[in-house]
């Protein structure tokens, strides 16, 4: 588990305070954890900046407990069995010796008491923690526990394989030597996957570090730790996902993209498959792509009401853009897609580029971009002018060339939709004037610019009401006053939200539609904040003012607010 930010710290403080490490070391460290899942002192023993054993009788004064030279034990297989293997990985724990009713166990946090707690329960032993450098601990822990089948079934305990059905898989014979056809290999990734379904989980990720490997589930937009299979495992688990999803399990030099089509019950379910080398094996993402999960209905959305209409008669228009701007993860595409279901009628054409086509949406014509045989946004749309549109959908405008036919087409009576990576909506028109596109082509062709987010949402069945401190109501850059008459709630966390206090996303949106007076600023080479006053004027909400309606409406915390909004 990743070291606390405060605990990591205070680490590094007491080994700079002892002279064991320089500052400049201790911030290339600190660099380097971020990410990693590993303690910080872990990482400056790997990086060669202390001895473990000097860290050790650091920590050892530190938490007044006993040091121990692991090389010098030889631990009974019956002591080592009072610990499970999960449980001695997840907490990075290792029980050495009994004496009555007390338990000698090695730890690298000796001074965690919720662990010290749960080894108690577990062994009905009386703890006496020692400490352990934490790569000799982890050492010794892959030594004395045997990855056994059994240690799968603990992991998979509570998952529902129930029903799955791999739709698509290529012949196994590609690799006959290889372990990932071996039953409780098929099992853990059949059961992490329909598990993750279950769960309404949007990506799944495997990552392997050098001594663990790691199982994540992103849900509500949050990543979560769920398992930590056995490091053993790793190279069977992604060769099994790689024949899963037709990759070439030979080659792991290079990042490979494919797609897994599952049957879970009736539910007929697509992972995008993303594999990644890394130093100490194949990162594997798997996004999830359920079309049962495709809210398609605009007015179930959140838009505020002004927001909604304006939103309607730009997509009701028969010519013009509309732009959906955000980060990677906000719900662009399903705003899209959602913008074409209202307008997807018999008597319309509709064409699409997207790299990757994520649903296949009824009635719509997809083309999946593909850059390496030339098939870009700039060529599909090329070709789409030449196939009777009524309205086209690009994926990205990402460069000049794609910006310049898509500005064309609209200006030619289509209506255009697409998307950008900007932060608002006003700097989405001083990015497109930055990428070549005339001023005055972006004031006559732009609709409608809508910026999103995704926040959580507060779980029904856990919300209560709570405070905030002044400072804390601050960061929302209003006055005191005007929140004085809200009503602030969290999660208190039950089993529902499984303890996070969140449960479903709600959507955030900045919808700018361009009236005369922002045409003419585009024209007259306005700034940004020019734009977004003359927007607010015109009755634009901002993210920020959004969120806010959405914190009276008691969906959400100030803390979401805060994180996906600029003041």
């Amino acid at each position: 588990m990743a070291t606390s930010v405060t605990s990591a710290t205070r680490i590094g403080d007491l080994l700079i305070s002892e002279g064991l490490i320089a500052q400049e070391q201790l911030d290339q460290a600190l660099t380097e954890q971020r990410g990693s899942g590993m303690r910080l002192g872990y990482v400056l023993v790997k990086m060669g900046f202390v001895r473990e054993l000097e860290i050790t009788k650091m920590l050892a004064r530190q938490y007044q407990v006993p040091a121990v030279d692991l090389g010098k034990f030889q631990v009974d297989e019956r002591i080592v069995k009072l610990v499970p293997a999960d449980v001695a990985l997840k907490h990075t724990v290792l029980p050495l010796k009994r004496d009555g009713r007390s338990l000698t166990v090695a730890m690298v946090e000796p001074g965690n008491v919720q662990v010290l707690d749960d080894l108690k329960f577990i062994t009905r032993c009386d703890i006496v923690p020692v400490i352990a450098g934490e790569f000799t601990l982890r050492t010794a822990i892959e030594k004395y526990y045997e990855q056994t089948d059994s240690q799968l079934e603990s992991l998979l305990e509570g998952m529902e394989e129930a029903d799955l059905e791999i739709v698509e898989e290529e012949d196994e014979d590609e690799d006959p030597t290889s372990l990932a056809d071996n039953a409780p290999v098929v099992k853990l990734i059949n059961g992490l996957l329909a598990d993750a379904v279950r769960r309404g989980a949007s990506d799944i990720h495997i990552e392997p570090f050098e001594h663990e490997l790691r199982v994540r589930y992103r849900i509500d937009g949050a990543l979560q730790e769920v398992m930590r299979p056995p490091i053993k495992l790793r190279a069977a688990l992604t060769s099994r996902v790689k024949i899963m999803s037709n990759l070439n399990i030979a080659e792991r030099r290079v990042p490979q993209d494919g797609r897994i089509k599952i049957k879970v019950g009736k539910k007929v379910i697509d992972f995008r498959v993303s594999t990644l080398p890394v130093i100490y094996g194949e990162k594997i993402v798997m996004r999830i792509l359920d079309k049962g999960n495709l809210t398609l209905d605009l007015q179930t959305f959140g838009f505020e009401p002004q927001a909604e209409k304006d939103l309607m008669a730009a997509i009701m228009n028969p010519y013009g853009m509309v732009l959906v701007t955000g980060p990677t993860g906000s719900g662009k595409t399903t705003t899209l897609y959602s913008a074409l279901s209202q307008v997807n009628n018999i008597d319309v054409n509709i064409m699409t580029a997207e790299d990757p086509v994520e649903y296949n949406i009824h009635g719509i014509n997809q083309v999946l971009v593909r850059n390496e045989i030339g098939m870009t946004f700039a060529a599909a749309l090329k070709a789409f002018l030449r196939q009777d549109p009524n309205i086209i959908m690009v994926g990205e405008i990402r460069d000049l060339e794609t910006g310049s036919i898509a500005i064309k087409a609209a200006l030619t009576g289509h209506l255009v939709l697409s998307t950008l990576h900007t932060n608002d909506a006003p700097s989405t028109v001083t990015r497109m004037i930055d990428m070549g596109i005339e001023p005055f082509n972006v004031a006559s062709a732009v609709n409608l610019i809508v910026a999103q987010r995704l926040i959580r949402r507060i779980c029904k069945e856990c919300k209560t009401e709570t405070e905030y401190t002044s400072e804390e109501l601050a960061v929302l850059g209003m006055k005191e006053e005007a929140l004085a008459d809200i009503t602030f709630y969290k999660g208190a966390g039950c089993d529902t939200c499984e303890g996070t206090g969140y449960r479903g996303r709600a959507g955030l949106y900045e919808v700018m539609a361009l009236s005369p007076a922002l045409r003419r600023l585009i024209l007259q080479g306005a700034s940004t904040a020019d734009l977004q006053d003359q927007a607010v004027e015109d009755g634009m909400l901002t993210l920020r003012m959004d969120g806010i309606m959405k914190l009276r409406k008691g969906v959400t915390t100030l803390e979401e607010i805060v994180k996906e909004t600029a003041g």
